[in-house]
């Protein structure tokens, strides 16, 4: 098979891989598209390794494809099957195995090109708002860099909650299309003053959270799942305090098999009916070959998008 492959740090190319064999529990996937996320960057630069038992020089945490064979045991899908799910690494290829309990249904609706660029960014909005964060209907949310794919996704699942949604958005180009979306949308400065939020996601980093603790409102919670523009950030633990407010962390690569399959259980359950009855959609940026994946990754760290960067296979 063939698959976008680090060979060093900064440096990929397209190359030959042995053909993958699913193990107990595995189904082998043929990929029809896989979408591009800031993890992948981070790898590329020798930031962010692989974990255990997933490919180390091939990227990619989301696929999307049809099932070719199953392993032992495996027994949900079966060959033919349109598939989608969140995996390790090793996405960015022609063909990956996946354990099928982390594995969803792609619906009928649902071109598969788009799917491949779901379950990363739904599944991370959907944990980090719901899950964790406890988001309730007519709370105020901000989402800090709603223009990218986790925020799009994040947007348009608030509202579908009920919850009243501002995000910030440097590109103003981008701004009208978050903000048909359900959002409203402001530039990144001075979004405190828009406060008092009850959910802050953050996207961007360390240097919002000073901030975001003074927007909070009573109770509020932060969620933060990006950390692009920095990690290490000087916060008021008084303000804080006296808010009896909390800050959430989270990361899905490296969870194990047991919760990532948790929060596909919630995927199907709650967010894929809404991609059914037309209440979501994929937004996507650029569409690219995966011949053409330098190109697609030069896109992606370009910033200033407007939803996903997809790689077609």
């Amino acid at each position: 098979m063939r698959a976008v492959t680090i060979t060093e740090p900064n440096q990929l190319s397209v190359r030959e891989h042995p053909d993958p064999e699913p193990g107990s529990g595995e189904v082998l996937v043929r990929i029809h598209a896989a979408g591009l996320n800031g993890a992948d960057l981070h790898q590329l630069a020798g930031r962010y390794p692989a974990p255990p038992g997933s490919p180390p020089d091939i990227p990619g945490l989301e696929l999307a494809g049809e099932v070719v064979s199953n392993g032992p045991g495996a027994e949900r899908f079966q060959p033919g099957d349109r598939v989608m799910g969140i995996v390790g690494g090793g996405g960015q290829a022609e063909l990956a195995t996946v354990h099928e309990r982390v594995l969803m249904p792609i619906p009928e609706e649902m071109d598969i090109l788009a799917a491949g660029g779901v379950p990363e960014v739904f599944t991370t909005a959907h944990d980090a708002l719901f899950t964790q964060a406890g988001l309730k209907m007519g709370e105020r949310l901000l989402v800090h860099g709603g223009a990218g794919g986790v925020g799009t996704a994040a947007v348009q699942l608030a509202r579908e909650a009920g919850a009243r949604v501002m995000a910030t958005v440097r590109n103003p180009d981008s701004r009208g299309p978050v903000a048909a979306l359900g959002a409203e949308v402001i530039a990144p400065e001075g979004f405190a003053e828009q406060g008092p939020f009850d959910v802050i996601l953050e996207l961007v980093g360390a240097p919002n959270m000073p901030e975001n603790i003074l927007a909070l409102a009573i109770c509020g919670r932060i969620a933060v799942i990006g950390i692009g523009a920095g990690a290490m950030a000087e916060v008021h633990l008084g303000a804080l305090l006296a808010k009896r407010a909390q800050i959430y962390g989270s990361m899905l690569r490296a969870r194990p098999l047991e919760e990532k399959a948790l929060t596909a259980r919630a995927m199907e359950r709650y967010v894929l009916p809404l991609f059914v009855g037309g209440g979501l959609a994929v937004p996507v940026a650029a569409r690219y070959p995966l011949d053409e994946a330098e190109a697609a990754y030069a896109r992606f760290s370009e910033g200033g998008k407007f939803g996903k960067i997809v790689l077609t296979i």
